[in-house]
């Protein structure tokens, strides 16, 4: 089973997974800097083998925004 998506940002964000809600951003989460943005996506491609786009990356502003893209794949994640 893959792993819950708040363990996996909280792993890379260094949070507490209760920490984490929908509208968790690089602009109120001071460890999600440009580096460990690169590190979610390549994270949540491997975890949940998917192949995001440009775009996708992108678009991404919060968490929310995550699960969008992930709902976009059809990717089956909890939180």
């Amino acid at each position: 089973m893959s792993k819950k998506l708040f363990i996996l940002l909280s792993e890379i964000l260094e949070i507490a997974p209760e920490e984490i809600t929908d509208t968790t951003a690089p602009d109120n989460t001071p460890s999600w800097d440009s580096f460990n943005g690169l590190m979610i996506a390549v994270e949540l491609e491997k975890t949940y083998d998917v192949k995001f786009t440009m775009d996708d990356i992108l678009s991404v502003k919060k968490v929310g925004d995550i699960k969008n893209v992930l709902d976009k794949y059809n990717v089956k994640y909890e939180c």
